[in-house]
């Protein structure tokens, strides 16, 4: 396969679309489990319990928290499963992806340094760094695609940036490239069929050279 052959190929963007919607069901089933009232009922606990744990340098970090939350606890795993839910629909609809991308890797990270104690791989015991940071991981990969291949077909961001001249700056890492026209213009064209630069200069009179009327290139 030629060079010129293999640059006119098609961009696949399902890979990127399937991805995503992927990770948004994740999200969409996490979120779900998080309106539980079990998650209400253990929500302190579970970042006290995580605190309790932590050796002596990161107990200021956890106590801050603790004193944060705890007189809110219930109206903070209430918000807790809204931000789960607004980030799972925000995947599977691919709906301001930059904001949203942005927003769940400070979500993510939040959730690993306090929930989750870092993951704790500095305790003894410890066999993994927490789920949360693989997420924020995720997220990042996703607006780096999303730099380089722009919007979806599968995606509500590419239907608004149609019609909202600014919705690039909600869904976009960058001002999206413009299209440029396919087209010639009219006065490039006979009869809609662009005009080859060597055909004119096959048909312009050489110098010293008659000149060949129409009706003589017909008969011939």
């Amino acid at each position: 396969m030629s060079q010129t052959q293999a640059a006119g190929r098609p961009y696949t963007a399902w890979p990127k679309d399937a991805l995503r919607i992927t990770f948004g069901v994740i999200w969409l089933i996490d979120a779900v489990l998080k309106w539980l009232p079990g998650f209400r009922a253990g929500y302190m606990s579970v970042i006290m319990g995580e605190a309790a744990g932590q050796p002596g340098w990161l107990k200021p970090w956890f106590g801050f928290w603790i004193r944060l939350q705890h007189p809110d606890a219930l109206f903070l795993a209430w918000l807790v499963a809204a931000i789960e839910t607004l980030i799972a629909l925000a995947l599977i609809t691919g709906f301001a992806r930059k904001t949203a991308y942005s927003a769940a890797i400070a979500f993510s990270l939040l959730i690993w340094a306090t929930a989750e104690g870092f993951g704790g791989p500095y305790t003894s015991g410890a066999s993994d760094i927490g789920t949360a940071v693989i997420y924020a991981v995720t997220f990042a990969a996703l607006l780096a695609l999303s730099y380089y291949s722009g919007p979806g077909r599968l995606s509500a961001d590419r239907y608004l940036e149609q019609r909202i001249s600014w919705w690039w700056r909600v869904a976009e890492v960058r001002h999206p490239a413009p299209q440029l026209a396919a087209a010639a213009s009219p006065d490039d064209t006979t009869e809609g069929l662009p005009k080859r630069s060597g055909d004119l200069e096959a048909r312009a009179p050489q110098p010293g050279c008659p000149a060949i009327s129409a009706s003589q290139t017909t008969k011939e």
